[in-house]
């Protein structure tokens, strides 16, 4: 019998990996988006790409590469520098049953739409009654460092999250990235898609088929019962640093991927908070009204008796960046920051926090890696 078994577990680890070989790909994060948008072209007639350099021989970072070869320039087109105008012309033809994907490779050239974004596409659905949805996706590229400074490197997730009619994802994985676009394609409502400006060079195993991650669901990446740590985006990809940093302390975090802003995933928060008593929210954006705020708020109200500490949010110095790197790298929680803010919630002293960890490195300091080559 326990032969038996043995070789049962054996095969099924078997087939599971040869599965994982045979549908996996591993990929950067810009692949998974053209993967996903290829994907949607292929199978729905009414998907169209728009946007200001999707047809450009970069293709938007890699996002867009050769779509219009293949796709053809009825369905792929660069449009003119007018964001309000063009959001307006696609808000209009998702309304006569096509579904665009609107790309502003900057989240600040966007702010010129706001109008069509918040008071249009975020209200039609109510306004009619839900006779008519609007199913338009919107690429909102943003992102921090090179020289970008205060008008290129903010990310403004929580004004977009703050508009009922929106949904507002932010991936932070390749796969993510893939089955989230997907998935967002295929909804009948707005969605604001952002994409951190330093994701697109990572790597990771992506499905070589068409999935779509749940809008809505957090991700609980690791298990864990000392505290929970909570992010989204690039700084998701910071904190699993962490959660490495205190695995070898035999410190038990668990660690949450919102991966949806809005609708926010309360219910897989809480649960956690509630087995660990202890809550650090690592942001992306300013610490004020942002997305943080709001998830303490929330846990707050509902675990606020049973808390161990006080809860914890990290996020961006309260000023626009500098875009001098010797200034704008203390702007930015680093991965010793987080450790040291969650030291002091536990009360845990004597522990050494290596210095490479702080981003003290200017030549380094706002690079997320060797493959970035800066914003254009």
């Amino acid at each position: 019998m326990q032969r038996t078994l043995l070789f049962q577990k054996k095969r099924n680890f078997l087939i599971i990996y040869i599965h994982n070989l045979i549908l996996n790909k591993t990929q950067l994060f810009t692949e998974a988006i053209l993967d996903a948008q290829k994907n949607r072209l292929k199978n729905d007639k009414s998907v169209i790409i728009v946007g200001l350099g999707v047809t450009d021989p970069k293709g938007i970072f890699g996002t867009t590469l050769g779509l219009e070869e293949e796709f053809g320039n009825n369905r792929i087109f660069d449009c003119p520098i007018s964001e309000n105008s063009i959001t307006g012309i696609l808000i209009g033809a998702a309304i006569n049953g096509f579904k665009p994907i609107l790309t502003h490779q900057r989240v600040e050239f966007s702010l010129l739409a706001i109008d069509q974004m918040f008071t249009q596409a975020a209200k039609w659905s109510y306004m009619t009654a839900g006779a008519q949805f609007l199913p338009i996706v919107i690429r909102l590229i943003i992102g921090r460092g090179w020289g970008q400074g205060p008008q290129h490197s903010q990310s403004l997730f929580a004004i977009f999250s703050h508009i009922p009619g929106l949904i507002v994802v932010a991936p932070s994985t390749p796969k993510e990235a893939k089955g989230l676009l997907i998935a967002s394609i295929k909804n009948n409502n707005p969605v604001i898609f952002f994409e951190h400006r330093w994701l697109h060079a990572i790597k990771g195993e992506v499905p070589q088929f068409e999935f779509d991650i749940p809008i809505g669901k957090a991700n609980i990446y690791k298990k864990g019962k000392d505290i929970t740590l909570v992010s989204f985006s690039y700084m998701f990809i910071e904190s699993i640093r962490v959660w490495e940093f205190f695995k070898d302390l035999n410190i038990s975090i668990e660690l949450i991927d919102l991966r949806t802003l809005r609708p926010l995933d309360t219910h897989t928060v809480v649960n956690s908070v509630k087995k660990t008593k202890n809550l650090i929210f690592v942001d992306n954006d300013w610490e004020s009204f942002g997305i943080g705020a709001e998830v303490i708020s929330r846990v707050v109200e509902q675990c606020g008796k049973i808390l161990k500490s006080n809860p914890t949010r990290i996020g961006i110095k309260e000023v626009p960046i500098p875009s001098t790197r010797a200034l704008s790298r203390f702007c930015y929680p680093s991965v010793g920051n987080i450790i040291d803010i969650i030291l002091k919630q536990l009360k845990i002293k004597d522990v050494e926090i290596p210095t490479n960890l702080y981003n003290l490195d200017l030549d380094k300091s706002d690079i997320p890696n060797n493959n970035f080559k800066g914003p254009f």
